[in-house]
C-alpha cells in the first residue's frame, strides 16, 4: 500500500493524545479510527476525512478539497484534502478537530 508515510507520522501527533485510537490498512492507505468509527486518513498524499452530512458541502468550500470518490461514486460525508492544505501542522490539526467532532457525536461500536 501507497500512503504518504510523512503525513501518516504527523497524524500520529495530532492524535497522540486519544485513547481509543486504532490504526488500520484500508481504502489502499491508512485509516486512523476512533471508537471504531474512521476518522482520517492517509491516500497517496491526501488527508482523507469523515466530516459527516451535515458538514460535508461546508468541507467541500475550502480550498484544496475535493470529493472522496475512491470507487468512482463520491462518499457522502468524507473528503479528501490536497497536500497543498496540509502545509501546516496547523491545518492538518483543524481538519481532525473536524472529524473529532463528527465521529464523538456516534455511539461507540
Amino acid at each position: 500500500m501507497a500512503y504518504d508515510e510523512g503525513l501518516a507520522e504527523r497524524l500520529r501527533e495530532v492524535y497522540a493524545e486519544q485513547l481509543d485510537l486504532v490504526e488500520k490498512k484500508m481504502f489502499g492507505g491508512l485509516a486512523f479510527m476512533v471508537s471504531g468509527h474512521m476518522s482520517c486518513g492517509v491516500v497517496d498524499d491526501r488527508l482523507m476525512v469523515r466530516v459527516g452530512a451535515d458538514q460535508y458541502q461546508a468541507a467541500l468550500q475550502q480550498a484544496h478539497t475535493g470529493e472522496m470518490d475512491f470507487t468512482g461514486k463520491p462518499l457522502r460525508g468524507f473528503i479528501y484534502v490536497e497536500a497543498a492544505g496540509l502545509e501546516s501542522d496547523q491545518e492538518l490539526r483543524e481538519w481532525v478537530e473536524k472529524s473529532l467532532r463528527f465521529v464523538n457525536s456516534l455511539p461507540p461500536k
